[in-house]
């Protein structure tokens, strides 16, 4: 019995929906369909009742589910267990959003336990958790993420939003700035970009980020910096890391905000958990 099989198994009984496992697990459905197939083969019970409008699982199912988490658990142990030994920590972050909060969380967690090293995976969100259920990161930050099936999320810090212009827009001298007040001009973004930032706005009509999007959120900065119309959105977190004197981030008004989570494994003991939350939480930076 492989253990894919048994990860394909528990995702779809996550989701319930053999489309949805599939596009978690980054494969096609058919893939998703024949495993399970071969899997109900193997154990010689049928796993789930299947219909046109619904997937339910079968009484048997539930029974294997539970033996199957504890299976992948113990097996991400291992895992764990062996990066340990090597010293590794790998953490998944988006592209340029968590640089100073990494670095802060970094120093914190080896004051605690020094000499370990840090492998810095990026990935888009949905790859980010699949890469943690499937044991290739240890843990992962993110905003905006309230559950995650198989996952512990740890809200760890709020962050408020702000827009960012150029310093020749007419609202550049303003305390604050309304989301409605800039949508007349150009909104711009960049594929490093977290997409929860722009979730998380006020409902003023917006259409959404334009099609063409910067390489980096370095690149959107230079674009709004050179148009007096255009703005961007940005958390405290990125803000704080702007050099350039061409732009001015302003607070919103009403004050949105986003919050940031540490994103574990579902086993992970308590005491490791709350390590991670202290480390990578607002008291730190203090």
């Amino acid at each position: 019995m492989e253990l894919r099989a048994l990860r394909y198994f528990v995702t779809v009984a996550d989701e319930l929906h053999f489309g949805r496992a599939a596009e978690r697990l980054h494969i096609a459905q058919p893939a998703v369909s024949r495993q399970i197939a071969a899997l109900e083969r193997e154990l010689g019970v049928r796993l789930f009742d299947r219909s046109p409008r619904r997937v339910r699982l079968t009484e048997a199912g539930h029974r294997v589910l539970a033996a199957a988490r504890e299976t992948l658990a113990a097996a991400d142990r291992v895992r764990v267990a062996a990066h340990e030994r090597a010293g590794v920590m790998r953490i998944g972050t988006g592209a340029g959003q968590f640089t100073a909060r990494l670095e802060r969380g970094i120093d914190a967690l080896r004051e605690q336990a020094p000499g370990f090293d840090v492998v810095l995976v990026d990935l888009p969100l949905t790859a980010r958790l699949n890469a943690l259920r499937q044991g290739e990161i240890d843990l992962a930050l993110a905003r905006e993420v309230r559950s995650a099936p198989g996952l512990r999320v740890l809200p760890t810090w709020t962050e408020a939003l702000f827009a960012v212009v150029s310093t020749r827009h007419p609202a550049a001298g303003r305390a604050t700035v309304g989301v409605a007040e800039l949508a007349a001009g150009p909104l711009k973004t960049s594929q490093d970009h977290d997409p929860s930032v722009f979730g998380a706005l006020p409902d003023v009509g917006l259409q959404g980020p334009p099609a063409h999007r910067a390489g980096t959120v370095h690149d959107t900065i230079v674009e709004v910096g050179s148009d007096p119309r255009s703005w961007t959105v940005l958390p405290a977190d990125q803000v704080i890391e702007i050099r350039s004197t061409r732009v001015r981030a302003i607070p919103l008004e009403p004050r949105t905000t986003v919050t940031g989570s540490v994103v574990v494994p579902g086993d992970l003991p308590g005491s490791c958990a709350a390590a991670h939350v202290t480390a990578f939480g607002d008291a730190t930076a203090a």
